[in-house]
């Protein structure tokens, strides 16, 4: 069951500076954008702010601008924007990532920002709060066990956003705001391994927005989910390849929805210069299933999910290997 929506004050600053200071002044408060995650969680329990700083009427944040230098997202751009026709000719990956995000409705009120920050998920915590309270809750929220692994001290819940692991082989950059300022860094920096904390922002910090370089490799993104709309990633990979010449020459692979983060597969680079067949897709398939670490968070099994990572980038490496031999 989920509750209403308890007694809120909403914020609406104009400017990143305004919304900064309402959130050191307000400590029990909350940054707001499409609110497709935040907004269930208040709802679930999961979540219990006094104060919403809406985002949405801050135009820094919600402009999407492409240039020869690369594209610049603002965090409050709207997911159903990367879908355009002039992302996908430079981006694939990502307009392929935000078409399969939830239903047509979520797209058009999520934002990226918000995607990229969304909470992690594991079954005994996406739950209503009296089903939590009569499971006794949970490590990640108001319990002390791990009810996916509970001789363990560690959360183990999934990130499972679909616009992280294309950004990621695109090379991706994100802008920070804080009380110390701006800062750039590399999306990897955002997240950690740890379900309970997943990201390296503090509570004073936002995103501002993502860029991307202007020069990126084809990229293909897919994802396998119990059903095919609504559904958050099982198993979502995307592959950024550059195999113009015959052999490997760029290659980056990154998973969602198996692991509390995101990430890039690590190793890639012994493939560096071999042509693609067999041997080299059996090496890609034994990294990614070495490094995937899906555990009991979904009602599919851990073993599904870590063959399903694997077989989606063994698939799309030889897709887009397949699509460059065929170029003119």
């Amino acid at each position: 069951m989920t509750g209403a929506l308890p007694a809120l004050r909403l914020d609406r600053p104009r400017d990143v500076a305004t919304a900064l200071a309402a959130r050191r002044e307000h400590r029990a408060s909350r940054f707001l954008a499409g609110g497709s995650d935040l907004i269930v969680n208040i709802r679930h329990g999961l979540e219990a702010p006094e104060v919403l700083i809406d985002l949405m009427g801050i135009d820094e944040l919600s402009c999407l601008t492409m240039s020869d230098e690369g594209m610049r997202i603002g965090a409050c751009v709207g997911i159903s924007e990367l879908a355009a026709p002039d992302v996908r000719a430079r981006y694939r990956a990502l307009a392929e990532a935000a078409e399969v995000i939830a239903a047509p409705a979520h797209r058009a009120a999520a934002t990226v920002g918000g995607n990229l920050c969304l909470d992690t998920r594991c079954i005994y915590y996406n739950q209503s709060r009296w089903w939590r309270h009569a499971n006794s809750f949970c490590l990640k929220r108001e319990g002390e066990t791990c009810h996916v692994a509970p001789q363990g001290k560690r959360c183990h819940a999934a990130f499972c956003g679909d616009l992280a692991p294309a950004l990621l082989v695109l090379g991706a950059q994100v802008e920070i705001a804080g009380p110390a300022g701006r800062r750039r860094a590399a999306l990897s920096e955002l997240y950690v391994e740890d379900g309970k904390a997943h990201l390296t922002l503090t509570e004073d910090e936002l995103i501002v927005a993502v860029y991307l370089p202007a020069a990126a490799p084809p990229s293909s993104y897919r994802k396998v989910r119990a059903r095919e709309a609504i559904d958050f990633p099982l198993a979502g990979v995307a592959v950024a390849l550059d195999a113009s010449g015959g052999s490997v020459s760029a290659l980056r692979v990154a998973v969602t929805g198996t692991n509390p983060r995101p990430f890039l597969v690590e190793g890639t680079e012994a493939l560096l210069n071999q042509r693609i067949d067999e041997t080299l897709l059996q090496a890609l398939d034994k990294l990614v299933q070495k490094q995937v670490q899906p555990m009991r968070t979904t009602i599919v099994s851990a073993h599904y999910r870590r063959l399903a990572a694997a077989a989606l980038a063994r698939r799309l490496l030889a897709n887009l290997a397949a699509e460059q031999e065929k170029a003119p």
